[in-house]
């Protein structure tokens, strides 16, 4: 008798891809909640108004440490108590915070959900922000760090993808 062994899948096909439709839906959900650092730039750079308030959700002392010009500061734990004296909820909020190893902009954009706000998160925060060469803002003034070639957009608002 003869043995048959059969090859798992390599692992990334160990589970099928989802079917087109599906995949498509899932996308097009990811991208009504997350924007890139790049966009966000692209877009307050631009001569007119965004359409939406950044919200740096990070404590003082990161705040402190450098923010994104034109945020507004708001940590997470304050949200409830203070959101509506800050924002409209007509307005569309970005919220950030320090980069992908941190979900502090997660927690933020559940916050200002419940509360009945449009929200969508910043991924890479204020780390990518730094590392793609944007300006930020200190108490001592603003700064523009080298991009990083590893992370930074070939021309701003182009992540190159």
């Amino acid at each position: 008798m003869t043995e048959t062994f059969v090859t798992a899948p390599n692992p990334v096909l160990r589970v099928a891809p989802a079917a087109p439709a599906e995949a498509a839906a899932h996308f097009r959900a990811s991208l009504a909640r997350q924007a890139d650092v790049s966009d966000v730039a692209a877009a307050l750079a631009g001569a007119a108004d965004p359409g939406f308030v950044l919200l740096d959700s990070r404590s003082t002392a990161a705040w402190d440490q450098g923010h994104i010009p034109g945020a507004v500061h708001l940590p997470t734990a304050f949200i409830p108590e203070q959101a509506a004296g800050l924002l409209d909820r007509d307005v569309p909020v970005v919220t950030y915070c320090w980069g992908p190893g941190c979900n502090g902009a997660t927690r933020a954009a559940l916050a200002l959900a419940e509360l009945g706000y449009r929200v969508k998160e910043m991924l890479g925060g204020f780390e990518y922000w730094v590392r793609e060469g944007f300006e930020f803002e200190t108490w001592q003034g603003r700064e523009r760090r080298t991009p990083d070639p590893l992370t930074a957009p070939a021309q701003q608002g182009d992540c190159g993808c």
